[in-house]
């Protein structure tokens, strides 16, 4: 199999795809890229994790290295992260970063200078091209539950190597937000089972 490079693509508006330079495989329609993509998994619904951890897995066997953040959450070691970093995903658990939905009384700027280092600590893992792909776990609720600001996060964003593919997940995505990626899900909630009263259950939710 071998491949020729195309001609430049003329640009046309913002099209992100227009602005990529790809590669036409031999005898197929199909064209891939080395430029690093944006995604969103955002919405009330359920999924968005379990989207960004069926993302990682596959990527993961393809040989890609990836590195699997969370904030909001606690360090589970029976948790699905386990089993990632038993197949060679790097795990990095803010956990000292809460909700302040879920943790009212948590102090503010506390908060706020432990996730302004988290994102320094980040920002320096990224640069360092030690990984593929990488996905930021409720990052989006940082902004919405105003622990960073809006500018903060697009700025992270556009800092982030070429390469690389980089995957957020959390409810309240801005229209700003939304603008700098290349995939946006949006998950509707239609039906729970919470609904009903019925909690959280092993293996399944959590």
């Amino acid at each position: 199999m071998v491949e020729c490079q195309l001609p430049k693509l003329k640009v046309v508006g913002s099209n992100p795809i227009a602005r990529s330079s790809y590669f036409r495989l031999t005898g197929s329609e199909r064209y891939v890229t080395d430029k690093g993509l944006i995604h969103i998994y955002t919405g009330e619904g359920k999924g968005k994790t379990t989207s960004a951890l069926g993302l990682a897995l596959r990527s993961r066997s393809r040989g890609k290295r990836i590195l699997f953040v969370q904030f909001f959450k606690e360090k589970d070691d029976q948790s699905e992260l386990s089993l990632l970093q038993q197949l060679g995903v790097k795990i990095l658990v803010f956990d000292e970063i809460k909700s302040p939905f879920f943790y009212p009384s948590i102090d503010r700027n506390t908060l706020r200078d432990e996730a302004e280092k988290a994102l320094h600590i980040l920002q320096e893992l990224i640069s360092s091209n030690a990984f593929d792909l990488v996905v930021l776990d409720e990052f989006i609720c940082l902004v919405s539950e105003d622990v960073i600001s809006e500018s903060e996060a697009i700025g992270f964003l556009k800092n982030k190597p070429v390469s690389l593919e980089l995957v957020l997940t959390g409810r309240g995505a801005t229209e700003r937000i939304m603008a700098e990626a290349d995939y946006v899900t949006y998950m509707k909630h239609i039906k729970h089972p919470y609904d009903r009263g019925i909690q959280a259950r092993k293996g399944i939710e959590i």
